[in-house]
């Protein structure tokens, strides 16, 4: 599914979801299409197809344009063609298909008239047909030019597609389009990779570069120099720039939340008879970063359990493609890390799940788009298309039935560099925990961007708790001067997002259960004290 797909192309599908229009997703159409047919759901899925056998299918003289073309059949149908005097007519009907092929191959990033024209067409026939299928099939039966004469009989389409033009120039002029956006190869950064390589950063005019780092602290250091444009943060990472805590103090904003839940603690193969934490004491852990939501779980976790974190047990941060590594070499007893390195774990044999961090907090935010306050006001056109490609990229992955194309478009080497099979594990939910088990989880990890305010107020109460903010802290001002959660419900919803997290709530702020203790963020104050182990 290309971004700018030609929507008169009968042969392409261009909208998420179910084609016919009467299922929740594309998984859903696929398992009532085969029990219609009576067959399995697995006749109707993507099945792997061997790479040179279709590169070998897809070049044949009835797709080949190039008239000088050398592969063996071209050649010979161009002697025959010569040899029966008619190689004149064949090169003319070669030229034809350049041109049409030209026509409808899709636009390039920083094409404003192309791209702007596509998507005109593509709404308009979204409003006029509603499915996939109404559009493929009434395309099929009258042909792509008589519909096109059809509709512009009815609808100005070409001045339509002129105003787009003309408005998209004079409004939303890109201040720059070549952006470098800086991510750690972790699944939780999975929007802001598979917007590259699946094309929701070019849909929206941007020639990003996502560039892989190696962890949270020199992410920061590049975000704080501007060599990152923007980057995959941890949700407290924000909070802690924009307070000058860990680093120099710079007004920071979290426009969006890349995942929710999708962490685990996973512990050493030679303590699978503690699955106890209060047999924990005297173990050696490891986080990714120290202002992430990961040491606050595993702080909460312990705490809850009797011990003290910075007593009974030690933290110390590691880079997440590391822990593995660390767990086998036995330097670390456990970690509480992000996907796929706890599968990942699980995979070589080197340690096993004890309890993924959906089960202390159900939906807790963890990783995010961030970008400095100073990027935002210099380049107001860029950072709203960037906005946009990301919480596109994130519906899109929110839809479980996308999770296992995904996986395939961010395992190679220059995104997350794992196994297919780790990252459907982690994505798809059903994996093994390294006990023997089979799980099925189908929200291990999901994906709703929405920047609660509530969210960032628990992360400063956890902040102020273990002594990384000392003094009074004005929790509600600093939530809602980072999150953008006031103009990410505007954005959503002039977006129309169809995902299950698309529709934005109509408060920034909620009250939580984390272990059975409701948090509520009008009294975060009064939460810090409630804890019997804290340093404040």
């Amino acid at each position: 599914m290309g971004a700018f797909a030609d929507p008169f192309d009968p042969d392409k599908l261009l909208w998420n979801g179910c084609p016919c229009g009467q299922h929740r997703s594309m998984l859903e159409h696929q398992m009532a299409m085969a029990k219609q047919q009576g067959g399995e759901a697995s006749r109707f899925l993507c099945e792997d197809v061997d790479e040179t056998e279709s590169t070998a299918a897809a070049h044949s003289p009835a797709n080949c344009f190039d008239p000088d073309c050398m592969e063996a059949a071209c050649v010979s149908l161009r002697q025959g063609a010569e040899a029966a005097g008619k190689g004149d007519l064949m090169r003319a009907v070669q030229a034809h298909n350049r041109r049409q092929d030209a026509l409808t191959a899709e636009p390039q990033a920083d094409d404003l008239e192309g791209t702007m024209a596509r998507a005109v067409e593509s709404a308009v026939l979204k409003g006029l047909f509603g499915t996939d299928v109404n559009r493929r099939s009434f395309l099929r039966a009258v042909g792509a030019g008589t519909a096109a004469a059809a509709l512009a009989s009815v609808f100005p389409l070409e001045e339509a597609k002129a105003m787009a033009v003309e408005m998209a120039a004079a409004g939303g002029k890109l201040e720059k389009t070549k952006l470098n956006v800086g991510f750690v190869p972790i699944t939780c950064a999975t929007p802001i990779i598979m917007a590259h390589p699946m094309g929701f950063y070019k849909k929206y005019g941007l020639d990003v570069s996502v560039i892989k780092t190696a962890g949270w602290a020199v992410s920061r250091d590049k975000s704080l120099s501007g060599e990152y444009d923007a980057a995959h943060m941890l949700t407290p990472m924000p909070l802690a720039i924009s307070l000058g805590a860990g680093s120099v103090a710079k007004p920071w904003t979290m426009p969006a939340v890349e995942n929710i839940n999708g962490q685990a603690i996973v512990l050493s193969m030679k303590h699978k008879d503690k699955n106890d934490p209060k047999m924990w004491k005297g173990f050696k852990f490891a986080v990714p970063f120290e202002y992430s939501m990961h040491n606050f779980l595993l702080r909460y976790y312990v705490a809850e359990h009797g011990l003290d974190p910075d007593k009974d047990i030690q933290i110390r941060v590691l880079p997440p493609p590391e822990m593995v590594a660390n767990l086998r070499a036995d330097n670390v007893d456990g970690y509480l890390s992000p996907d796929p390195f706890n599968q990942r774990a699980v995979y070589d044999g080197v340690g096993f799940i004890h309890k993924l961090t959906k089960d202390i907090w159900e939906k807790h935010p963890c990783c995010a788009f961030a970008a400095s306050k100073a990027f935002i006001e210099e380049n107001p056109n860029t950072f709203l298309a960037l906005w946009k490609s990301i919480l596109d990229a994130t519906d899109f992955a929110s839809d479980k039935a996308n999770r296992k194309e995904i996986s395939k478009a961010i395992a190679p080497k220059n995104y997350l560099n794992q196994p297919v099979t780790v990252l459907e594990q982690v994505l798809v939910g059903t994996y093994a925990d390294g006990l023997g088990n089979v799980r099925k989880v189908p929200d291990r990890i999901d994906f709703d961007p929405f920047p609660w305010h509530s969210m960032a107020v628990w992360i400063l109460s956890q902040m102020k708790r273990w002594g990384y903010i000392k003094g009074d802290v004005n929790y509600k001002q600093v939530a809602e001067e980072v999150y953008l959660a006031t103009d990410a419900q505007k954005l959503m919803a002039e977006m129309n997002l169809t995902g299950p997290y698309g529709t934005p709530p109509t408060s920034t702020y909620e009250k939580y259960t984390i272990m059975g203790k409701e948090f509520d963020p009008m009294m975060p104050d009064a939460y810090v004290d409630s804890f019997a182990i804290k340093r404040t």
